[in-house]
């Protein structure tokens, strides 16, 4: 299989990594914008082709699928033209930088029978996958709340917010594991460099069982947070990226409670048990992405990450900049 990588800036290089690692996958060429990278790129890779025209990989009739690595604004047009050319087509998150861009491809991706998947890589994450089986285990029991924290300074983006930049990594990852829609959504946020895209971001999603989901995210924080803690009424997990080694934590901690209808008072009694640390998968993420990708095309399996899914988190970060952009209301999915 032929593959053709347009964008080689910050994601692009471990993309073509993982995709030259890959026994069925041959990458044949990469398009970038910029001469420079293209140079860096031809000392490693001196046997792949380079162009600084997206379109030649698009109208190659020589490549099978393309690999899209550059900023939002470009997904829809790039994945567009890609999908009409008849290519398979894999898209950096998000799937596109507005909903009807991103309903757009799905449907020209069902239309065409290609293959459209978008790099949602935490779902692809050792740690994720252990966390997963947990929760559909049942042993942490029902799922009462989600809470990600993912600040860094930088990298600031100039054609998206914060929200639209880093909460697709938290909101696959809520939606992978609760495996449904939030029934109501609203976010607030704050610019701080006069351009007025939010640099700072809060959401907050509601569940018609009472589930409560909460996402902060932010590009100026002094220390680099990749939190999420997730409760449920049996027991605790704590997901903590930044850990170099164990990052899952699971704690047999929780509350219960009583209500005496005589004495007309509610009491909670608390419970602190052992502390159970998982062994994860230390398995590359991105190296499981292009596989899901590469057995879709071969095999016409379901990914993990297909276009339905990346539409879902698409359709989440529309509700929320809907509310962001009301002061915060609250925006209701149809159901």
């Amino acid at each position: 299989m032929k593959i053709g990588v347009i964008g080689y800036g910050y994601w692009g290089p471990n993309v073509l990594r993982n995709m030259i690692a890959h026994t069925d996958a041959h990458v044949s060429v990469v398009a970038d914008q910029n001469m420079e990278r293209l140079a860096v790129l031809k000392k490693t890779y001196p046997a792949i082709q380079t162009t600084t025209d997206a379109l030649d990989i698009i109208n190659s009739k020589d490549i099978d699928a393309i690999v899209i690595a550059t900023p939002v604004h470009t997904h829809h047009p790039l994945a567009r033209a890609a999908l009409l050319a008849g290519k398979h087509v894999l898209v950096e998150k998000p799937l596109a930088g507005s909903l009807q861009d991103a309903e757009d491809l799905v449907a020209l991706a069902e239309e065409k029978h290609r293959v459209l998947m978008v790099d949602h890589t935490f779902l692809y994450t050792g740690a994720v996958q252990t966390i997963k089986k947990l929760i559909d285990s049942g042993e942490i029991g029902k799922i009462q709340s989600f809470n990600s924290t993912r600040f860094n300074l930088g990298l600031f983006q100039s054609d998206i917010n914060v929200l639209w930049d880093l909460a697709p990594h938290d909101l696959s990852i809520l939606l992978y594991l609760v495996g449904r829609m939030p029934t109501f959504v609203n976010a607030i946020g704050a610019s701080h460099t006069g351009n007025a895209i939010e640099n700072i971001g809060y959401l907050t999603m509601r569940y018609d069982d009472g589930m409560i989901a909460h996402v902060s995210v932010s590009w100026v924080s002094p220390v680099k947070i990749r939190q999420t803690l997730i409760t449920g009424d049996k027991k605790m997990i704590v997901y903590d990226d930044t850990e170099p080694t164990e990052k899952v934590r699971v704690y047999e901690t929780g509350y219960t409670v009583r209500n005496d209808e005589e004495k007309r008072r509610l009491y909670t009694d608390y419970r602190s048990g052992d502390i159970h640390i998982p062994k994860t998968s230390t398995k590359e993420a991105l190296q499981g992405v292009v596989e899901d990708f590469v057995r879709a095309i071969q095999k016409g399996t379901q990914p993990l990450s297909d276009a339905r899914f990346g539409l879902n988190v698409v359709r989440i970060l529309d509700a929320a900049e809907r509310s962001l952009k009301t002061g915060g209301a609250e925006v209701r999915f149809a159901s």
